[in-house]
């Protein structure tokens, strides 16, 4: 699954049984914003106009997820994580603690006049974080940046590029440090230079140019 402008989480059947929604009334959540089944909004957080949240997600207390943001299914945003619009969460992305996703390259509260800016003074850039991508407790991630598919961004990092399918960046600014699989876990070396396994499951990954892809044989 790929995300795109027109890209919305996974439909479940009518015919199965739905789960319901949990959202706690210090919560504010927009009435024109879609929460999907077995969804949770909790204490204090804020779901803005048009946003879209797949099914089975978890939105923390005070966490904040902006007009028009789409997340996809089982994903998990903790206490006081910030994804500002036109972010787009693919399923199972894991967003920590106080993570902060921005969108304006060149913020100013001010036009050059000394006005106040408004809302369509500035073009909005967005992150996307590809499925299964993890982003730790702190960091930031400063659009437009795409998180690639199973990466993992350390706490604390502020991530400035584009990030591989199954890297793990860290520092300031976020530079990759290893390898991740599926599960999380950094790889090891495998039995040949370009071959990398995976010590909890053993899943089996081939590196090509300084990119990870999942072996099919």
């Amino acid at each position: 699954m790929r995300a795109s402008a027109g890209w919305l989480p996974s439909q479940r059947p009518e015919s199965e049984i739905s789960l319901p929604v949990r959202i706690q009334e210090s919560a504010d959540v927009a009435d024109s914003a879609r929460i999907g089944e077995g969804s949770s909004v909790w204490h204090l957080a804020q779901v803005r106009e048009d946003a879209v949240l797949g099914e089975n997600c978890i939105v923390g207390r005070g966490a904040y997820v902006g007009s028009g943001v789409v997340m996809g299914d089982n994903c998990k945003l903790q206490n006081y994580a910030l994804v500002y619009e036109p972010a787009v969460l693919e399923d199972g992305v894991f967003v920590g603690p106080a993570v902060c996703f921005t969108n304006d390259h060149y913020p100013r509260s001010i036009a050059p006049d000394g006005t106040l800016k408004r809302g369509d003074d500035w073009e909005a850039v967005g992150v996307t974080c590809r499925q299964g991508s993890s982003i730790g407790a702190r960091a930031v991630c400063v659009a437009p940046v795409t998180i690639g598919r199973w990466a993992m961004v350390a706490a604390g990092s502020v991530v400035v590029k584009d990030v591989p399918d199954f890297a793990l960046v860290a520092g300031v600014p976020a530079t990759r440090r290893r390898w991740v699989g599926r599960a999380g876990v950094p790889l090891e070396p495998g039995p040949d230079p370009h071959r990398w396994v995976c010590p909890q499951t053993g899943e089996t990954y081939i590196e090509e140019n300084e990119t990870l892809r999942e072996a099919t044989t």
